[in-house]
């Protein structure tokens, strides 16, 4: 029979994180987030990795995020998500440092990581350790994981996916577990409007999801956190409190504020995009008029390399869709370098109130492809 709440403990150190696992914790622990921060939480991950002896340690860690889509390392934002929908609704991007297909995250959805040192890394484990958990909830629940390592309901839902990251003598294993996420939302942020892109980034895999609340009402994030903190446990031989930890806390995780701040930067979460095109067309609603815009890019490290825009010369002259093509070169593609960019021509080249009105068009345009 499973405890369906767990001991917890909030540990205020005036040792570092890493040395109170040292002296407390030496076969392993469960943590659970403080933060519902994306970037706090992703950069919790490394430091752990990165600063926490794992060659005879195992950690289980469970965290939750306001809403936020997550990229995988070597993946290509404008493929995977409507970015303008998540600027319009003050959603933020991530890119984490493990592979992996696009996710969603909301305070509905959990996160567990699992690390381990690299010789100990087993996914199918981590797998079985949710699913039994599941199972010691509701025995009647119907879950697997599959050999992508991703979980299904009723053998055709998927509740969870799953990513790593293998270092040089240690790992981690992270994925998902739907219980109550805003289901219309994460369709939404997962669909890309952007036509014409080719790339060789990673590209997810659409499936059709569902949340265990749909299936058991009953059940939310804490009974399911606190069912899988018990399994872990259990099947670790663990003897101690679930551990409630900061990532925000400098003093316990030295360096962990510049790591959160590197996933932030637009050089990271964009600029590491694998080089791609883009060859797309379409159409400006003007007066009585629909010209069609072709626009053919190639986008590098999230920077234009090349930039072709095609406009019927008798809508905008010839030499203005050149001149603009060509000052786009060097740019971010990103919204606010373009806007900004045709405020500054249009500022240095005054034009006339009706060519002004179709640039401004153009902008708005050009910009939502991004």
């Amino acid at each position: 029979m499973i405890i369906r709440h767990v001991k917890t403990q909030l540990i205020r150190q005036r040792s570092t994180f890493s040395a109170l696992l040292d002296a407390s914790f030496k076969s392993g622990a469960v943590l659970k987030s403080l933060s519902t921060n994306i970037y706090e939480n992703l950069a919790l991950e490394d430091w752990i990795q990165e600063h926490v002896d794992l060659e005879s340690r195992s950690l289980l860690l469970l965290w939750r995020n306001m809403p936020a889509a997550v990229i995988g390392r070597h993946q290509n934002p404008w493929q995977e998500c409507h970015l303008g929908l998540m600027r319009e609704k003050g959603i933020p991007l991530a890119r984490r440092r493990s592979g992996g297909g696009a996710v969603y995250h909301d305070l509905g959805n959990i996160n567990m990581t699992f690390f381990t040192s690299k010789k100990q890394y087993d996914r199918q484990r981590n797998m079985r350790t949710v699913t039994s958990a599941l199972k010691d909830l509701r025995p009647g629940l119907d879950v697997r994981a599959t050999e992508r390592f991703d979980m299904l309901l009723n053998e055709q839902f998927k509740i969870s996916g799953s990513a790593a990251k293998l270092g040089r003598t240690a790992a981690y294993h992270h994925c998902t577990l739907l219980c109550a996420a805003d289901r219309s939302l994460l369709s939404g942020v997962l669909r890309s409007p952007c036509q014409g892109i080719k790339s060789n980034a990673t590209p997810s895999v659409p499936s059709p999801v569902k949340n265990l609340t749909d299936e058991d009402p009953t059940l939310d994030c804490e009974i399911i956190m606190d069912a899988v903190a018990n399994r872990y446990i259990r099947d670790s031989g663990l003897n101690g409190p679930l551990i409630l930890i900061d990532p925000t806390d400098e003093l316990c995780h030295p360096g962990i504020h510049r790591l959160t701040r590197e996933l932030q930067t637009w050089n990271w979460v964009f600029g590491k995009t694998p080089k791609f095109t883009i060859d797309t067309c379409f159409d400006i609603p003007h007066e009585a008029v629909r010209p069609k815009v072709m626009l053919n890019m190639e986008v590098k490290y999230g920077i234009i390399e090349k930039c072709r825009i095609e406009v019927p010369s008798d809508w905008l002259p010839l030499h203005m869709c050149e001149e603009f093509s060509t000052l786009l070169v060097g740019s971010r593609f990103c919204p606010s370098d373009i806007a900004a960019l045709f405020v500054a021509v249009s500022r240095a080249n005054p034009q006339t109130c009706d060519l002004q009105a179709k640039l401004n068009l153009l902008c708005t345009k050009l910009t939502n492809v991004m």
